[in-house]
């Protein structure tokens, strides 16, 4: 799977449209970065750019943003509403898909070394970059702005990771790893904007000033300091306030989420819903601004199917829709998953052809007969083996929902959820065996003119004939995982479904002898194999003998 990231840096310009187009076009060039909003402030003077991508490219797209930044825009001469200290003032990495922060720590080093080496600016790295606990904190980084920059650079405390120099046109960098910020909003049945905003006191994790007597117009209680004391909100990284949206009728707490892996938005709709209640209201359904990362959104619906202690093992459109249902994202506007879901968004833009997956059973069928080699026997074996593992889903969520079985139910459904992992594996293989093919047929057509240019091709086409072969025999090891879940259900299941796990062993059976056979057709005539044909016929050796035992045990149930 692909590893994205986002990037949303703050640029200090935000009145002078031609700056602002010059740095929003040096990201949207790079190959591989795409940029899906540029917004910029009048009275702040400041630019929010968003881009995602894979991190490469996002951090040559950064690079790039930060120097022009750099070219176009004198602080010297910079005066806005909003904190700031450079040019670019802030640039955050956000993981989205298949990147732990942990990771995407040395990307974050790796851009604010190239700046500091390249553009001579100074670079403080915060939140999960910081090397110490007081830099974690933007504010606690900023502190000073710009005015106090070349003062603050010289003590020893506040040295840059990253540069040592003051400079006097750009200022200084803020580049870090964060986690995604979710703007959200929650509904209710009220137009009180006051009901709203002690809902929004009760849960965020500012609170509400301390008072004497009376929580509104009671006398505010101070520390030994003379600061006002907080009552603490109930939920951590959250921000909220309430207010009344004339175009919807109804009152909302309007929050941002700034840590969704400790703070998720399911805790904070039953939250606020529990808060709801208390004061006499109720939520009556939520709305998203903006993208939600797909992990979040799944995290949403399987925890709404664990308190139904329902089955997880469900596809991920299902888990999607139980998701928009239970937060009611659908209430005042349409939640769209393809346009509400980072990762879908991503993939409806950047697609350049249509998936056979994306294609119906009828279409994919017609696409099959047609006279083109590609798509085959590889990827009809593969799909033929995503059916087995969906037979054997169905077979082990209907065990679930077994009248007198709800004490088993994790049993079945960490079934469900394993065999849900292998079938969407096996309908990724799918379009990859299509892929590994026409990656023959190109490296065919690589030029011959010459003794280099024929070795070249040579080499290109036995690797591209490799991986030819290395994809059915992922599919092969994939499917085979399939035996051990059909065995289980076999004996454990609903024995109502004994025909269903028989079918499902057929078609990973069926799966396993397609994609072997696709493997001895890729490696005919290829000298070193890497030992690809060793493990393929281990597989279907073993392929054999398990369903055998199966069928054989299921017929005598029958």
């Amino acid at each position: 799977m692909n590893q994205i990231i986002e990037c949303v840096p703050n640029f200090s310009e935000g009145r002078n449209q031609n700056v602002i187009n010059e740095i929003s076009n040096s990201i949207s060039k790079i190959k591989g970065v795409y940029l899906l909003n540029v917004d910029p402030g009048n009275a702040t003077n400041r630019t929010v750019m968003t881009f995602v991508g894979d991190p490469d490219s996002v951090i040559e797209a950064a690079y790039n943003a930060i120097k022009v930044a750099s070219e176009k825009i004198d602080m010297i001469k910079h005066k806005g509403e909003h904190p700031r200290f450079g040019a670019t003032d802030v640039c955050p990495l956000i993981p989205v898909s298949n990147i732990t922060f942990d990771e995407l720590i040395p990307y974050a080093e790796k851009l604010a070394k190239r700046v500091s080496d390249n553009l001579d600016i100074p670079v403080y790295l915060y939140e999960y970059a910081a090397k110490e606990e007081k830099r974690k904190n933007l504010a606690n980084v900023r502190s000073g702005e710009y005015e106090g920059l070349e003062e603050k650079i010289s003590k020893i405390d506040w040295k840059p990771d990253f540069g040592k120099n003051f400079n006097k046109k750009s200022g200084a960098t803020a580049i870090g790893v964060r986690d995604f910020l979710i703007a959200y909003n929650i509904n209710l049945n009220t137009k009180s904007t006051r009901l709203a905003n002690a809902i929004a006191f009760d849960v965020r994790e500012k609170g509400r000033i301390k008072r004497k007597g009376h929580p509104v117009i009671g006398e505010i209680v101070y520390d030994k300091n003379g600061n006002p004391e907080n009552i603490k909100g109930s939920l951590k990284h959250v921000k909220a306030i309430g207010w009344y949206i004339d175009e919807f009728g109804i009152a909302q707490i309007s929050m941002n989420l700034t840590n969704i892996t400790k703070t998720p938005i399911h805790t904070v709709f039953d939250e606020v819903s529990k808060k709801a209640e208390k004061r006499g209201t109720r939520v009556t359904g939520s709305e998203l601004v903006g993208l939600i990362p797909l992990k979040s959104i799944l995290d949403a619906g399987k925890y709404f199917l664990k308190k139904q202690n329902r089955s997880l093992g469900i596809p991920e459109s299902d888990i999607i829709k139980i998701a928009i249902e239970s937060l009611g994202l659908n209430q005042v506007k349409d939640f769209d998953p393809e346009k509400n879901i980072l990762e879908y968004y991503l993939d409806k833009i950047s697609s350049k052809r249509k998936k056979l997956l994306d294609l119906s059973a009828k279409d994919f069928s017609d696409e099959v007969s047609r006279e083109s080699p590609a798509p085959g026997g590889g990827s009809v074996s593969s799909y033929v083996g995503s059916l087995g593992a969906s037979l054997s889903g169905m077979v082990a969520n209907l065990s679930c929902n077994t009248r007198g079985w709800e004490d088993k139910v994790d049993v079945f459904s960490d079934l469900a959820k394993d065999l849900n992992k292998v079938r969407e594996e096996l309908l990724h293989l799918v379009d990859e065996d299509s892929n590994a093919f026409n990656a023959i047929m190109n490296a065919f057509k690589s030029p011959k003119n010459n003794e280099k240019e024929k070795q070249i091709r040579k080499e290109e086409i036995n690797k591209a004939t490799l991986y030819a072969a290395e994809v059915p025999l992922r599919v092969m090891r994939k499917a085979f995982q399939c035996y051990i879940y059909i065995t289980k259900l076999s004996k454990e299941g609903n024995q109502n479904s004994l025909s269903d796990s028989g079918v499902a062993c057929l078609c990973i059976y069926a799966c396993i002898y397609g994609a072997y056979l696709n493997v001895r057709i890729n490696l005919k005539g290829i000298e070193n194999d890497n030992g690809i044909m060793k493990e393929a016929k281990e597989i279907i050796a073993k392929s054999e003998i398990e369903k055998e035992k199966i069928l054989n045990f299921i017929q005598q149930k029958i």
